[in-house]
């Protein structure tokens, strides 16, 4: 399997590549199967994609980032939150992608910011972005507060395996490992219904 990590994380260290480098982590670790990984780190290619932005050429560097998210196999996006919404160098990058270049594509969404009051981008923007991509969002998405990343990491990585194991899933064709819901037939829900 290939598997394609975006993160628009602007400082070094950054806390959005940590989420991402875990979740790759994750996924690698779920996929029962290789899994070659290529990171993307689109603060090495941010004037690539403003050029590419203002006359629609893309640069060698940005032509190899774009081919290694549309050829992956299933794709991780981290953004940090700025001015509660995902960052602008990770929607120009989206941006600059062919309309239709990550139909059906397993992605796995996840965002930083410094405070949980944030986490609702995950589904109120990037969940929008991503449905208008065609691309197909596994169901757990990760946000990482500043406060994860102390004492609290425990329940931070049970999210990043949970959604881990949805991509990695997702990809392979396989249902994810979760408690599915019993099918009753119909005409025994109408029998069960007199009771």
């Amino acid at each position: 399997m290939k598997l394609a990590v975006v993160t628009a994380g602007l400082s070094v260290p950054s806390s959005t590549r940590l989420l991402a480098d875990r979740l790759a982590a994750a996924t690698v670790a779920a996929a029962g199967e290789p899994v070659s990984v290529t990171a993307v780190e689109l603060r090495d290619i941010a004037l690539d994609v403003t050029k590419n932005l203002l006359t629609g050429f893309p640069s060698p560097e940005l032509r190899a980032a774009i081919d290694a998210v549309t050829g992956a196999d299933a794709l991780i996006a981290v953004t940090p939150v700025f001015t509660a919404g995902y960052s602008g160098l990770f929607k120009s990058f989206f941006d600059v992608l062919d309309a239709d270049s990550l139909v059906g594509k397993p992605v796995l969404l996840g965002a930083t910011g410094g405070t949980e009051r944030h986490s609702l981008v995950l589904d109120y923007q990037l969940r929008p972005l991503f449905g208008y991509l065609k691309a197909d969002p596994v169901a757990t998405g990760v946000y990482a507060a500043s406060s994860d990343w102390g004492g609290g990491e425990g329940a931070l990585q049970r999210r990043i395996e949970k959604a881990g194991a949805e991509l990695a899933a997702l990809a392979a064709g396989r249902p994810a490992a979760t408690a599915e819901p019993e099918f009753v037939p119909f005409d025994q829900l109408l029998a069960g219904a007199g009771e």
